[in-house]
């Protein structure tokens, strides 16, 4: 997914109310500074990923994601020295990313679940080092999947076990791209499209006073990320967007596709017929969930949630055999589409 890059525009405000432009890890280094300000230049330091030790041909690329969410991800679990048992404190946007997990999580029946980073782990797509996989492994850690075992109560989250660590990823990206958003409007910025990894929030129109065009990626198999190849084109303003699929993080092993998208409720990763989730809501930290949630879903059970859920549009590209693949939209996205 990619924006109309004639059109993009990163602006920061200077304290004479000017604008400049600036790289994506100023903006990032900005927002954080002044939406996230405990997050210390050591504790990010500190919480960076490890890249998972798994052999050569099975190394995975894992998604380099923003500070922010690498904040988000780990704040809540236990390092070397602390009490694993302990009660978390969460600042007020954990608890606002913790609370949308959850309502995403049981509204898709488990399938976006943020207690699913010991499997994300495992399967060496996490933060940590991968381990052996086996269904003995998978069933073991199973047992600490799952929102019913941590809850919030008195400004902290509670986890049953030590064993129980939480991946925000899926939805922190989409937060930290709101949060960005949110800082621009506080200056009096009304007409601008945020982009971080993919995940957009637009607001007005672009430069030539017309909707911002977002591409829609078909989905092909590249571990390089260099492929873009546009399958759609939308017009959108007043939205945000976020996109989720399994063609750029992902390894083969003995012939073996194994993607990033694992899905809580079995272990494994998802094997269904969806190949690029795009969703788009009024939050991009929604949008961000719900493209993960359909991905495991699938497309029928999408599609039924879609249908209970009149806020949230999707744009689905699917695979119909080994050499075929198709495209369902919810209808309201039918408007957004550039008519060639």
């Amino acid at each position: 997914m990619y924006p109309d890059d004639n059109f993009v525009q990163k602006v920061v405000v200077d304290q004479e109310g000017k604008t400049r432009q600036v790289t994506d890890e100023e903006l990032m280094e900005k927002v954080l500074a002044e939406q996230i300000p405990e997050v210390s230049e050591k504790k990010l330091e500190a919480s960076k990923e490890v890249q998972p030790e798994v052999p050569q041909e099975a190394q995975p690329q894992v998604e380099q994601r923003s500070e922010a969410a690498r904040y988000l991800g780990t704040k809540l679990n236990h390092k070397p020295g602390d009490n694993p048992f302990a009660d978390k404190d969460a600042d007020e946007k954990m608890i606002e990313v913790f609370n949308l997990a959850k309502e995403v999580s049981q509204k898709t029946d488990g399938a976006f679940d943020i207690t699913v980073a010991p499997l994300v782990n495992l399967w060496g797509f996490g933060f940590e080092n991968s381990e052996s996989i086996s269904s003995t492994n998978i069933d073991s850690i199973r047992n600490h999947i799952g929102f019913e075992k941590v809850k919030l109560e008195d400004n902290k989250i509670i986890k049953q076990s030590p064993q129980i660590k939480l991946d925000c990823s899926a939805i922190a990206k989409g937060y930290g791209v709101d949060a960005v958003g949110k800082y621009l409007e506080t200056k009096g910025i009304n007409d601008y499209m945020v982009e971080i990894g993919g995940e957009i929030r637009c607001r007005g129109c672009n430069p030539n006073g017309i909707r911002w065009r977002i591409g829609i990626t078909n989905p092909q198999d590249d571990i390089s990320g260099k492929q873009s190849e546009i399958e759609q084109v939308l017009e959108l303003t007043d939205i945000s967007l976020a996109t989720s699929g399994n063609y750029r993080n992902y390894y083969i092993k003995d012939n073996q596709k194994y993607a990033h998208t694992i899905d809580p409720r079995t272990g494994y990763p998802v094997q269904h017929n969806i190949l690029s989730s795009t969703v788009l809501a009024s939050d991009c930290a929604t949008a961000d969930a719900y493209a993960t949630a359909f991905m495991v879903l699938g497309l029928d059970s999408a599609i039924q949630v879609l249908n209970n859920n009149p806020d949230i549009n999707a744009f689905f590209i699917y695979s119909i055999d080994s050499l075929r693949t198709g495209v369902w939209h919810s209808p309201a996205i039918t408007k957004m589409i550039l008519e060639n």
